[in-house]
């Protein structure tokens, strides 16, 4: 005879409240597991939600190879959690959010293949080799007078460019750069803007007299100008320095870029627009009137900030910005070690 026994009243209890519970893990998994996917595609491409130039999101989108790296390791981690995991629930949950982080490292990898990021593992040594063309460009930021005015000469007189752009340069400085130029051959004039961390440049005699344009403005925050030359042969120069995009001055950051982005749109089939903008391709957006020169030269994800970190993995927030007039023939940044300034320098030859 079998003896039927009663489940007891808690045992019971505990049953049905697991049972209640499971559609609310549920749930919680569904949405976790959403919210991750949404984040991880607004960090890879912002551009889409209009999000590349959100405080979080802009200074995440400015290293992304440690993205890569960071994604990456983040997918290894969830993956091996999900290995140790004993409910089949938790660990399906946890290899999702692995394949995720995998994916997002795979699209950030893909994007900077796309710019060129194989070209920014092998150190930048052919100044001496550039290419021919109608115009040299060279921009450094010297960060100060961390690098002296002779190293700018120095290299100004490797690569014997037309213009030279110098953030973060004093006119004392300049001029020193231009004199050592001068005793060399390479006859240039210097003009520059703002008292505290000033913006200078130099623009060869060959190309004409220029004057500055006080009537264009600057970006806010730090120096910018704009210098239009005499003669219709030559093109207007814009040497840009906007704010970088701390916490305290993203809306200045901000408008700096709106200022660039104005320049290109207003200045001309022939504008050349260059200098430390402090920001990437990604900040930068669609720029009517203007390309990037290293985008069109598969270097645009090669770093140049900071400069003790290799260009695979820095920052590339120097540009040198042209219009529809100009073909782009080479471009190259500059490993130019123990020059002291955070910024590696780049350069660009140009074709009308």
């Amino acid at each position: 005879m079998t003896v039927m026994t009663e489940q007891p009243a808690s045992d019971r209890l505990g049953a049905s409240s697991s049972t209640q519970r499971r559609p609310l893990r549920r749930l919680v998994a569904i949405t976790a597991i959403t919210v991750t996917a949404v984040i991880l595609v607004m960090i890879t491409w912002p551009q889409a939600f209009g999000l590349h130039r959100t405080f979080g999101i802009a200074q995440l989108i400015a290293f992304r190879p440690a993205l890569v790296i960071g994604f990456a390791a983040a997918a290894l981690i969830a993956g091996g959690i999900a290995l140790l995991m004993k409910r089949r629930s938790r660990r399906i949950v946890a290899f999702i959010v692995a394949g995720m982080f995998l994916v997002a490292a795979l699209a950030q990898a893909t994007v900077l293949a796309s710019r060129g990021w194989g070209n920014a593992f092998a150190s930048s040594d052919r100044d001496s080799t550039l290419a021919e063309g109608d115009i040299t460009v060279l921009s450094w930021n010297a960060q100060g007078g961390a690098t002296s005015a002779r190293e700018i000469a120095e290299l100004a007189l490797t690569v014997r460019p037309d213009l030279i752009a110098l953030p973060e340069t004093d006119a004392v400085a300049a001029g020193e750069v231009r004199a050592i130029l001068a005793e060399h051959g390479l006859n240039m004039s210097s003009s520059t803007v703002g008292d505290w961390i000033p913006t200078s440049v130099l623009i060869s005699t060959e190309l004409g007299d220029y004057r500055l344009d006080a009537s264009r403005g600057s970006t806010p925050g730090l120096p910018s100008g704009v210098w239009l030359p005499e003669t219709e042969a030559s093109s207007p120069v814009v040497v840009a320095h906007p704010m970088p995009p701390l916490p305290a001055s993203m809306n200045t950051w901000r408008d700096g870029l709106d200022w660039v982005a104005e320049q290109c749109r207003t200045g001309g089939s022939g504008v050349i627009v260059v200098g430390d903008l402090n920001a990437t391709v990604d900040h930068l957006g669609s720029l009517p009137g203007c390309s990037d020169a290293a985008a069109a030269s598969s270097l645009a994800a090669s770093g140049t900030w900071p400069s003790t970190t290799p260009q695979a993995l820095a920052s590339p927030i120097d540009h040198i910005l042209v219009g529809a007039d100009w073909t782009v023939l080479d471009v190259v940044v500059i490993d130019a070690q123990g020059s002291g300034s955070d910024h590696r320098p780049i350069v660009a030859v140009l074709e009308r």
